[in-house]
């Protein structure tokens, strides 16, 4: 601490050696937030021991965040070429948007999030699909649903399902899952 002069007030100003350990801090702080908020298997090392360094991690960060620009991007665009396919069909009264722009209903994806799973199924309104059959397969491949959803929006539903493994050293078979899911949304 300083004095300032000679008038008896102190005036604290930390030292080199504080700041700098503060903004260490929180750097550190700050990537271990940055971990955190990436999904886990982006940060599974090659080797099950392994560490990344804090560098690595800073890296696969950057990997991560300019593949999730590339597919919003993608994203945007899918939804721009919907919008306009419904605005020409919409005029001209046709009723099947969908195949206009090379998607087939009902659609599957599932993300692979570490510990846990997410399904999204997308299917028409003419479709009579059985929600339940959805948690019926999670569950006989060693999943644990958390939350399941659905909205309709325009003629599909979106259904989004959270799982994770019952048991976490076994995980769920997420390869397994999708293919029956595949199977199920065939079969109807």
């Amino acid at each position: 601490m300083k004095k300032n002069g000679g008038l008896g007030q102190s005036t604290s100003k930390p030292d080199r050696k504080t700041i700098e350990k503060n903004r260490r801090i929180h750097m550190k702080n700050l990537c271990f937030e940055l971990a955190s908020l990436m999904a886990h298997h982006n940060f599974k090392p090659s080797k099950s021991k392994e560490i990344l360094s804090q560098q690595d991690q800073l890296d696969l960060a950057a990997a991560y965040i300019k593949q999730l620009k590339e597919r919003v991007e993608k994203l945007k665009e899918m939804k721009e070429q919907v919008m306009k396919s419904m605005e020409a069909s919409s005029s001209s009264g046709a009723i099947n948007t969908i195949a206009s722009v090379g998607l087939t209903l009902p659609v599957v994806e599932l993300k692979d999030l570490g510990s846990s799973i997410e399904v999204i199924l997308i299917t028409g309104l003419n479709k009579n699909f059985m929600f339940y059959e959805i948690i019926s397969i999670l569950e006989q491949e060693g999943g644990e649903v958390l939350s399941a959803s659905f909205s309709t929006v325009g003629g599909k539903i979106f259904h989004t399902l959270h799982a994770q493994a019952k048991i976490s050293r076994v995980g769920v078979e997420t390869t397994r899952v999708c293919q029956r899911l595949q199977e199920l949304i065939s079969y109807y």
